[in-house]
């Protein structure tokens, strides 16, 4: 026998809505608030089916619409990270540059950049004269290339015989490297 979960259809962007209406609550890591369908347990227990028409980065603070009312609270788990700060706002700016061309997910936090951790861009940032901590807090990346409507594990490239090359990333969002 199969079971027929409730259906949470629809995000409620956070602000939009009151959080203190919610039913239940889930908490979840980045790679968990960015899906279309998947079967979830809120912390009291309560399990719901994640149903969207396409996948969607859920924030901090999002509610989940359940099919015949109801809402579900979103909240952005800690989760291990590297924190990345410069001596100047132009150094922060060159850091941030440099994680933006590798397309890498990437939360711009006031004065420092938190990203996943990884060995090899943790090399690449402390060779550009970055501090670098291990944090332990919710990840909450940009938009972007791997934005709320177009965050794609692959990228399709279209080569030009005139040397250049440009990459695009669906939905207008391209650019140009020379």
């Amino acid at each position: 026998m199969t079971e027929t979960l409730p259906r949470a259809i629809q995000v409620l962007p956070a602000g939009g809505w009151v959080e203190r209406t919610a039913r239940h609550r889930v908490t979840l890591d980045f790679d968990d608030r960015f899906r279309r369908r998947k079967r979830y347990v809120a912390e009291d227990g309560f399990a719901f089916l994640l149903d969207l028409e396409e996948a969607t980065v859920l924030r901090q603070g999002d509610g989940l619409l359940l099919e015949g009312g109801g809402v579900i609270l979103v909240q952005a788990a800690p989760e291990p990270l590297i924190e990345a700060t410069a001596e100047t706002p132009e150094r922060l700016a060159r850091l941030a540059w440099h994680l933006g061309n590798r397309h890498l997910p990437t939360q711009i936090d006031g004065s420092r950049i938190l990203i996943r951790k990884d060995h090899v861009i943790e090399a690449m940032l402390k060779g550009l004269g970055a501090q670098l901590q291990h944090v332990e807090v919710a990840f909450d990346p940009e938009g972007g290339a791997y934005g709320e409507h177009n965050r794609h594990m692959g990228h399709h490239h279209h080569l030009h015989g005139d040397g250049d090359h440009d990459h695009h990333h669906g939905d207008g969002h391209h650019h140009h490297h020379h």
